[in-house]
């Protein structure tokens, strides 16, 4: 062999040994992405795991048929580089900084906490809606308030509220309709109780608010059941809280007699406030992909994420955009009867 061909053979052999290095290396560091995918999916009508997912007791239910499914995106952890490659040119998988999945500073566990407490308020916040729309009293309490609220001078965050502007209030929602008539600098008279205390009564000057003329107090309405544990929704180690329109949907078909879904595989997500307020959610066409490889035929949007939606729409998935749980009712039970429904 000569010199020359001997400098050739070791050149290739010390390449090779790169490249194998540099494939091994691929295989085994971590990159600071998550790969997200369609989630499992859960008929918020049926049982799941052998327990009931919405269990009414101490009030007439009525029996429920079809699915009102709710939707998940799944997070895969502790991508290795091939795995990243991997994740790309898959067309069900997305890629994402573990940073917004993760937040620094965070562990895993205190972020499973916190998406726990999420789904726990979604929970609530769906049945208060629900009881809200079917005319059923709630609790009213004082929630989250803007900085130098106009009510904080007089309310606290757990506060009941019993009437605002003279306007007895038994829904969350019934708070902005007792101020529709306002306007900033007006003095309104509120009547709350604290804990076990007695009900007081109260004046709060209105401030100005950010997207209309009524006047401001600058707290959102929160609520609680009258009757505790009389609904009960029950769905594991599930987190977030995107599965709010679908667990008030399925809150409403159980409590009344119309069947939502004339048997039909409907799909949904969406965040609901206590007021009945549909929300934007995160991973929409991932989620739609989950519920139509589920069943699915129609899949309820919100509003706000109805752009995205009928851009990524897998075949055969009729797409219903919904803003209110009173709109989603309404477009079901359109649909049942083959009338027009709003699209995205």
């Amino acid at each position: 062999m000569s010199p020359r061909t001997g400098i050739r053979t070791r050149t290739l052999t010390i390449g090779l040994l790169v490249l194998l290095a540099v494939i091994v290396l691929a295989g085994t560091v971590p990159v600071p992405l998550v790969a997200l995918g369609p989630g499992p999916t859960f008929n918020t009508l049926g049982v799941v795991r052998g327990q009931t997912v919405v269990t009414v007791t101490g009030r007439p239910s009525f029996p429920t048929t079809g699915h009102l499914e709710m939707t998940t995106v799944g997070v895969t952890d502790n991508l290795r580089t091939f795995d990243a490659l991997r994740a790309w040119f898959n067309r069900q998988q997305e890629l994402m900084p573990r940073a917004v999945i993760f937040p620094p500073g965070r562990t895993n566990e205190q972020v499973e906490q916190e998406n726990s407490a999420q789904f726990a308020s979604s929970e609530n916040d769906a049945e208060v809606a629900a009881l809200s729309y079917l005319k059923v009293p709630v609790k009213v309490e004082v929630g989250p308030m803007s900085p130098n609220a106009p009510a904080s001078v007089v309310l606290k965050l757990g506060d009941q509220l019993l009437s605002v502007n003279d306007q007895q209030v038994t829904a969350p929602g019934q708070v902005s309709q007792a101020l529709l008539a306002t306007r900033p600098g007006q003095q309104i008279q509120v009547t709350y109780q604290r804990n076990d205390g007695p009900a007081t009564n109260a004046t709060i000057t209105l401030g100005s608010r950010p997207d209309g003329p009524q006047g401001f107090l600058g707290m959102v309405p929160s609520g609680e059941p009258l009757t505790p544990n009389q609904i009960v929704i029950s769905l594991g180690d599930i987190g977030g809280p995107s599965a709010g329109l679908a667990f008030a949907l399925a809150v409403v078909d159980k409590l009344t007699p119309d069947d939502l879904t004339g048997g039909r595989f409907i799909a949904g997500t969406g965040t609901i406030d206590a007021t009945g307020v549909v929300g934007q959610i995160g991973g929409i066409s991932l989620k739609m992909i989950g519920a139509r490889e589920a069943g699915a035929t129609v899949f309820l949007v919100p509003a706000a994420n109805c752009a995205e939606a009928a851009a990524h729409a897998p075949p055969g998935l009729q797409l219903i955009k919904v803003s209110t749980l009173s709109g989603a009712v309404t477009a079901l039970n359109d649909l049942k009867a083959n009338r027009p429904v709003p699209g995205c």
